[in-house]
Formats: structure tokens, C-alpha cells, sequence
């Protein structure tokens, strides 16, 4: 008989799979008006669409060493943001190599690169991982992918947000897509905040 947290841990998948199987619906694409150059730029080398998600606000991106990130959104009237970092494959690489991580095989790359951003967020090694089924690879024209559900040490450069979401995705010798959902609940309004900007990045054909 399964425990009460692997009853939670299924249901939030079986939430996740749901948000992420919804249709895509059409949007017009555009960039918010401080959209940065470099975003732009790594968007068009790894032939990757944005769309701007129906009810965002564009929000300054933190950009350190342990928080390099392109792009920000929030919700506003909601407890949510995210932050997104497009990267080229040599990017990703170089990111690893300088903090010492190798890579056997470039195309777990998105791996590495996952889980090196999750040890800046917490030291925990307690979160959900989940790669994500090939249909959904194919809707969003990726070759693997994986979403970790986590707990985050309080930071003022996190806006002390208790929760993140982290979906990573790749596209084999061209480039990954990382983008984390913060929240302080992770109740049902989280999951249908997420829902709401779960299109708005995607590979070309």
C-alpha cells in the first residue's frame, strides 16, 4: 500500500501531465518591450519561438553566477514568477566546464545542467524528478527533457519563494531551455498559474 507521500508525489505528476498535455492554443508571438538583446539572439541560434503568455508582466531577471537567467515574468495578483535561460549547447558546455562538470555524453546534457541549477536553489536532495514522456518531447519539438519539483533555501535574490517548479528541455546538438515557476503554495492555483505560460517557449521543427 502506498504511503501518504507517494500518493502525493503521484498526484502532482498525474496534475503536471494534464497541464502539459492541454492544446496548444493560438497566441500571437511577440517580445515584451525589455526584452534583452542576448535573449533574442540565443532565441533565433537554437530556432526556438516565444510566445508572450496572455497576462505576464515582464520582470527583471536576476543574471549571476548562480542565477544567470535571460528572462523574468510574474503573474501580477498572483504569488507566481518565472525565470527562463535559453543556451546554445557550447554555452551549456562551457557553463559546466568552468564549474568542473563533465559530461560524458552531450545528449544528458540537460541533465547536468538541471541539476546544477538545483544546487544553487537548495542544498536538499530531497525533490521530484520526472523525464517527460516522448509526446510531450514531440509537442514541443525537443529530443529529452525532464521537470523536477523542489523546496528553496530562502534568499532575497529568490524573492524568498518556498517552492519552484523546474522544466528543462533539449534539442540535441542545438540547445536547452531551462525555466523554473516559483510559488510559496504548490495548491492547485500554482499548477493552473503554470498551465497559463506552459506554451510560451518551443522549438522549431
Amino acid at each position: 500500500m502506498m504511503n501518504a507521500v507517494t500518493k502525493i508525489n503521484c498526484i502532482i505528476w498525474s496534475i503536471v501531465l494534464l497541464l502539459l498535455a492541454v492544446p496548444v492554443t493560438a497566441q500571437v508571438s511577440h517580445v515584451g518591450m525589455g526584452q534583452s538583446k542576448n535573449f533574442n539572439n540565443t532565441l533565433a541560434q537554437i530556432d526556438l519561438t516565444f510566445t508572450f503568455p496572455e497576462g505576464f508582466k515582464e520582470i527583471k531577471a536576476p543574471n549571476t553566477e548562480n542565477f544567470p537567467f535571460d528572462y523574468a515574468l510574474e503573474l501580477p495578483g498572483s504569488d507566481f514568477e518565472i525565470w527562463m535561460r535559453v543556451s546554445t549547447q557550447k554555452e551549456s558546455e562551457k557553463l559546466l566546464a568552468d564549474k568542473n562538470i563533465h559530461v560524458a555524453n552531450p545528449d544528458s546534457l540537460y541533465i547536468n545542467i538541471a541539476q546544477n541549477q538545483i544546487a544553487a536553489f537548495t542544498s536538499e536532495k530531497k525533490y521530484i524528478r520526472r523525464n517527460l514522456p516522448p509526446y510531450i518531447l514531440e509537442r514541443y519539438n525537443a529530443d529529452a527533457g525532464s521537470v523536477y519539483l523542489l523546496s528553496i533555501a530562502d534568499s532575497p535574490v529568490t524573492r524568498h519563494y518556498k517552492y519552484g517548479f523546474l522544466t528543462i528541455l533539449q534539442k540535441n546538438k542545438t540547445g536547452t531551455v531551462l525555466a523554473v515557476c516559483f510559488t510559496n503554495e504548490k495548491g492547485p492555483e500554482f499548477f493552473k498559474n503554470m498551465n497559463k505560460a506552459s506554451n510560451c517557449l518551443k522549438f522549431k521543427e
